[in-house]
């Protein structure tokens, strides 16, 4: 297992203490954990406010999670690459021939343990769809979806329920947005209504 910002000795112990601390002064907390599963696809919504990646990682820290995302090949090249790498970061080259999925796909099949994060909407304004490309990995790599579920009416996120996607991918997105009925996050104003299709 590489060694990332997650799992660096001492350091993310420190990271850990201080995220409880200031999840519990701000009033968040966190029900349910992660699945006992080496790899799967985390996805996290309503993604609503810049403070939602502060949240994320107080969550990630929390959990005692070492999770992965992806970033654009472009920054794992500059002088400080290393540190996109330290924090989870997996590169994606656009201009390769090879797909955004098939990337991730590749990076799971090498790795023994592989969880990606990803939030489904892409963007934290409204829209009507989402990003299909967390199915799409998780379809093609065989792993399942977990979902962590803000919830900023009651400063909670719902963590942990595991989704096995099936041969009905209309069906398994109904069912995988189902999760996310009613629940709004951090900047509440900005409402999502999941069951539009």
């Amino acid at each position: 297992m590489k060694t990332t910002i997650f799992n660096t000795p001492i350091l993310s112990i420190f990271l850990r203490v201080m995220a409880n601390l200031i999840l519990r002064m701000v009033g968040w907390r966190v029900e349910g954990k992660l699945p006992d599963l080496p790899k799967y696809i985390l996805i996290g919504a309503p993604h609503t406010s810049n403070w939602d990646f502060v949240l994320f990682l107080g969550i990630i820290f929390h959990l005692r999670a070492n999770v992965g995302f992806m970033g654009k090949a472009e920054l794992f090249r500059s002088p400080i690459g290393w540190f996109f790498y330290w924090c989870g970061g997996i590169p994606v080259d656009r201009k390769k021939s090879q797909g955004l999925v098939d990337q991730m796909v590749d990076a799971c099949e090498k790795s023994d343990k592989f969880i990606l994060t990803i939030t489904p909407e892409g963007t934290r304004h409204y829209v009507s769809e989402w990003k299909m490309g967390f199915y799409h990995i998780a379809k093609k790599a065989g792993i399942p979806v977990v979902m962590a579920v803000v919830d900023g009416a009651k400063k909670t996120v719902h963590v942990g329920q595991v989704f096995h996607p099936t041969e009905n991918m209309d069906a398994d997105i109904k069912a995988i947005k189902s999760y996310f009925e009613g629940r709004v996050g951090i900047n509440p104003r900005k409402k999502y209504i999941y069951l539009k299709y």
